[in-house]
């Protein structure tokens, strides 16, 4: 018996070296999910053999079995809390971008609420006590004998133990490897192992396919491939198809202006800007500005953007509508992106920022063509200059001038961000000390509507008044509250230039809605919530009101549904501009393609369909799209 307890006590560190890695998936999972609910049977082995390896692999490269237990338990108790705020915060699991992201994440961290449901305390303590328990295990990769253990019985020399640990290594190392290249393969993925592999709802991925196997499944979309049939000549002559493509207001239509003599660049002399009305361009992007009623019908004790809604009913001289965007609870640089430079998300791997990535030199975006124009370009954001690296992306853009906190110092404030009220007036600011007889484009991002929404009782500039009925959130009354503070701001802001001589266009926006627990409770008066819509009814996640108003005389629309990215050529032709050969390009492309985002595709016929549907009428816009980012 005392031979057999002695045995068990030396097989024991074994047994666990098997045994914990499964532990440690289930309770990486149970931070945000249950497993056993969202994952087959045959996912979680999936998902327990990857922990297996991993063990075996930090067991080879420590030599010991507490050590490489407990890296990776400490790994699931710090990645898991991580992935458990960053789902809480913006709605979406980390994603391999992510890490390009994490300055602008340190920036902004002290804004949110760090509470942590039931669930996940289960998990973080039951982890901290694992750690405890293999802290005090002892034992490690078997050491050399003696020299009678390393020979056979024939006397051959037999493995060494560092050459076991170095097998067992490279063995373990091309299993992770190959799980991973495993997880690249759409055949495989599809029909072999069946996973869901949507890559619009990354949420579902990691609930359905596992927190790690998801990662590794998003990590071959890090890089972006050519499209099929790329070539650089190709680009170049789908662009050089569209050559000069000028859209005159009425007013240079009147005055002679030969459209013909514009060059292919669009650069004018002074005597053809003197020609030609040149209105001044004020596009703003207002913070997690949304109308949560496109998610369902409920009812407050007043209108909480009654001037927005007016505009989206009808009103003179404005165009206005509803965008389809590609983010939602943050990423706010994407949107802009977008907007900026006409490409499009959905043909960038989900979650990735091109701010961070790919913008590493000049590129054609609205703010150079308008510049092109003769136009001061000019932008503004009352937060980091450094957040998405926008302080050396707007160069790059070709914006002349840029704005952050510092210039903001005395507006005043809501919460802690500077309101849009005191954004706009130092706009105003902007406006009224620009250089004399040259138009402005000005793009600004405002803060204001920043989360986190459940900390507004710190301050004392703040208090909700709006209430909704038949919902006790505290959340989503602070959310529409702040949306009715910028609705007034964006009111007085258009009243202003209704008043000035100087044509102005003012284009407004939101860059996305709110995280998931903040529009819930409107879901839950509907019975539903965010977790159980449907990929039809996902959409809908990801729209935000827009619209175009001018103080002179443009066609109004009312109903438009389209996205970012073809919202800068409307504003172009809503101008009365010039359009570049890109921009004269997604012009045309809008007529039969309404809005191109990560999560659909709308056709201006109404199909609703998506990318990979679509692969033949997008394919000109993709090569595009590539020949700009990355092969220029």
């Amino acid at each position: 018996m005392k031979k057999l307890f002695g045995c068990a006590r030396k097989c024991s560190p074994y047994l666990l070296l098997f045994l914990i890695p499964v532990v440690n998936f289930y309770l990486l999972e149970w931070y945000t999910h249950d497993p056993f609910s969202t994952m087959e049977p045959r996912v979680q082995l999936l998902n327990i053999a990857l922990f297996e390896i991993m063990a075996l692999f930090l067991f080879a490269l420590t030599g010991r079995i507490n050590a490489a237990l407990m890296i990776q338990t400490a790994f699931c108790a710090v990645y898991g809390l991580a992935g458990f705020y960053v789902l809480e915060f913006r709605g979406a699991p980390i994603q391999p971008w992510d890490l390009f992201s994490i300055g602008t994440a340190a920036s902004v961290a002290d804004n949110y609420d760090y509470s942590l449901d039931k669930d996940a305390v289960v998990s973080l303590v039951s982890l901290i006590a694992l750690l405890f328990v293999e802290f005090f295990i002892k034992a490690r990769f078997p050491r050399r004998k003696d020299r009678a253990k390393q020979t056979n019985v024939s006397g051959k020399f037999a493995f060494r133990p560092w050459q076991a640990r170095l097998l067992l290594g490279a063995c373990s190392g091309f299993l992770l490897f190959g799980y991973t290249k495993m997880l690249h393969n759409e055949t495989i993925v599809q029909t072999k192992l069946r996973l869901y592999d949507k890559l619009f709802t990354p949420t579902t991925i990691q609930y359905k396919d596992g927190t790690l196997t998801a990662f590794l499944m998003e990590l071959q979309y890090i890089s972006v491939e050519k499209p099929s049939g790329y070539s650089g000549e190709k680009a170049e002559e789908i662009l050089a198809s569209y050559g000069s493509r000028p859209v005159l207001s009425d007013s240079s239509k009147n005055s002679g202006h030969d459209t013909a003599s514009l060059d292919q660049t669009f650069i004018r002399t002074q005597d053809e800007t003197q020609e030609t009305s040149l209105p001044n361009i004020i596009v703003i992007m207002n913070e997690a500005f949304s109308d949560p009623a496109v998610l369902g019908e409920f009812s407050t004790n007043e209108d909480y953007m009654p001037f927005v809604h007016s505009l989206l009913e009808g009103a003179d001289n404005a165009i206005s509508g509803y965008l389809d965007v590609s983010v939602k609870g943050g990423n706010t640089a994407n949107t802009e992106f977008e907007y900026l430079t006409g490409h499009s998300m959905a043909f960038l791997p989900y979650g990735s920022i091109p701010y961070q990535q790919y913008i590493k030199k000049e590129h054609p975006s609205l703010a150079s063509h308008l510049a092109s124009l003769g136009y001061y370009t000019v932008a503004m954001h009352p937060y980091h200059a450094s957040g998405w690296d926008r302080d050396t992306v707007y160069p790059d853009f070709g914006f002349q001038e840029m704005y952050f906190e510092e210039f903001y110092e005395d507006a005043p404030k809501v919460r802690k961000y500077t309101s849009d009220l005191g954004d706009y007036q130092k706009l105003i600011d902007i406006f009224e000390n620009k250089p004399k007889d040259q138009p402005l484009f000005l793009f600004n991002v405002t803060m204001q509507n920043h989360s986190s929404y459940s900390d507004w009782d710190d301050y004392d500039n703040f208090s909700p008044d709006i209430t909704v009925d038949g919902s006790s959130s505290k959340l989503l009354p602070a959310y529409l509250s702040l949306i009715k503070l910028s609705d007034t701001a964006i009111e007085g802001l258009v009243n202003y230039f209704s008043m000035r001589d100087e044509d102005t266009i003012i284009v407004f926006f939101g860059d996305h809605q709110p995280t998931d627990s903040v529009v819930n409770p409107v879901l839950a008066l509907h019975d539903r919530s965010c977790a159980d819509l449907s990929a039809e009814e996902e959409y809908l996640r990801y729209q935000v009101p827009f619209f175009i108003w001018a103080n002179f005389d443009i066609e109004e629309e009312t109903g438009v549904e389209t996205s970012p990215n073809f919202l800068g050529a409307r504003t172009l032709e809503a101008a009365g501009l010039p359009l570049s050969s890109y921009f004269a390009f997604l012009s045309d492309l809008n007529k039969d393609v309404s809005a191109v985002s990560t999560s659909r595709v709308l056709l201006s016929d109404g199909t609703d369909t998506d990318t990979d549907a679509q692969k033949e009428l997008l394919s000109d816009y993709e090569t595009l799209q590539y020949y700009f980012l990355f092969d220029q």
